[in-house]
């Protein structure tokens, strides 16, 4: 049905789930908060490249010194010593020496297994956030489903209680007609005012439902809603598909693939401690430019190693560190099967909850009818003077309330086969 957008006092925009979809998906803030997860373990994972490839530094220092060995030294590296400079009293008491020194430095990581290892779970843990980023948008659609959903049944509550009230209204004039013809009591007349003001009160929150879920819509797609009001392009009906029931849990569901990923971080985090205890292979070099003037190279040397290292013992510090791995690892499978285990729960319920609900529709779907038919008759008597007049309003009333109850039933079935999608894609 569509309301006039003085009715909200605002703009109303018609929108489809398709267009919530494409919307959401540049501008939903958690999928920003994911991607940005993402971005971070990328981050994460290319410093590991640090056990691969080399580290390069550069430095110029300058100095000046009377200091007798310094001023030796450099004297040294610039290759400028003389036979008079192995006079005693000039290496006791030197002249003010100065030096400049250009230095390039590079290390080069050779074996360093616990940063293999540690690359590793690195590599796992950006994968974990990828699945979980895919998660997560799906875990969107099915929200953007649910409040697409959700804005369906408002409008239909308003459709339904707009029919209701043209039918009190219509009610009202002919019991009005009747009292005044003294056909009728003023307990009568009375009786259908008050069902014509709590049908207008029902009308007023059936308003608010629809601007709420308008709103969450709106904090959905991140957009300012202020002055607006989003409109279903789509009837609330029941989505077809029958109630088919899923068994097991997919293993290619992404969160079970994100977790299995966050263990494999875990167990490979735990290798790492293990690897600290093994030696460590790195290569080094240097090259070296020294002058008396600033950015000389009147004289260059260079020196190139390799150092292979140890660490015996360092108060525990390690192995307690390993310890501490081994527990978040173990921690990380139980969590696991935790979580697939109560996942594999919830598959169970929503199977049921979806046949109940399709049970529920068409429940609802017969007492509508039924409660249609009575009405139908009941007026009929009413008009015939048959009928008293809370009969006419009891069988108005169930009328209404029965086609409510079937758009909730309807929107209960779709939202329970939204979450069974959801549950096993």
């Amino acid at each position: 049905m569509a309301l006039p957008a003085t009715v909200f006092g605002q703009d109303t925009i018609p929108i489809s789930r398709n267009e919530l979809l494409q919307k959401a998906a540049d501008a939903n803030l958690q999928l920003k908060i994911a991607n940005a997860d993402i971005n971070a373990a990328r981050a994460d994972y290319r410093q590991s490249n640090a056990i691969f490839l080399p580290s390069i530094s550069a430095s110029a220092t300058a100095m000046a010194t009377t200091n007798p060995l310094m001023a030796f030294g450099s004297k040294l590296n610039q290759e400028v010593l003389t036979a008079s400079d192995f006079n005693p009293a000039l290496l006791n008491d030197p002249d003010r020496t100065q030096n400049f020194a250009t230095r390039v430095e590079v290390q080069q990581p050779l074996i360093n297994m616990d940063g293999f290892y540690g690359r590793q779970a690195a590599k796992a843990k950006m994968q974990a956030y990828g699945f979980q980023a895919e998660r997560t948008k799906a875990y969107l659609e099915l929200e953007l489903a649910k409040a697409y959903m959700q804005l369906q049944l408002a409008y239909k509550a308003v459709a339904v209680i707009e029919k209701a009230a043209a039918t009190t209204n219509a009610n009202l004039k002919l019991v009005e007609n009747y009292y005044k013809q003294g056909i009728l009591q003023k307990t009568d007349l009375l009786s259908m005012q008050l069902r014509m003001n709590e049908v207008n009160n029902q009308k007023q929150y059936a308003l608010s439902n629809v601007q709420n879920a308008s709103d969450y819509l709106a904090f959905l797609l991140n957009q300012d809603n202020a002055g607006k009001v989003y409109k279903p392009v789509d009837k609330l009906e029941a989505e077809n598909g029958g109630t088919t029931v899923v068994v097991t849990l997919p293993d290619g569901r992404a969160d079970l693939q994100a977790i299995d990923q966050t263990v494999a971080a875990y167990r490979k985090m735990y290798q790492s401690a293990n690897m600290k205890f093994l030696p460590r292979l790195n290569a080094f070099g240097t090259y070296e430019l020294y002058d008396r003037n600033l950015f000389g190279t009147s004289a260059s040397g260079y020196t190139i190693g390799a150092q292979l290292s140890w660490a015996l013992f360092d108060g525990f510090g390690s192995v307690g560190k390993m310890q501490r791995a081994k527990a978040d690892y173990q921690k990380s499978e139980i969590e696991r099967d935790q979580y697939k285990a109560q996942s594999q729960l919830e598959l169970n319920k929503t199977n049921r909850q979806l046949t109940d609900a399709a049970n529920n529709v068409n429940l609802a779907r017969l007492a509508l009818d039924q409660s249609k038919e009575a009405y139908r008759i009941r007026s009929n008597r009413f008009g015939q003077g048959l009928e008293k007049t809370t009969d006419l309003l009891q069988a108005e009333t169930q009328q209404s309330q029965k086609e409510l109850e079937l758009s909730q039933a309807i929107f209960e079935y779709n939202s329970t086969a939204a979450y069974l999608h959801f549950l096993t894609q």
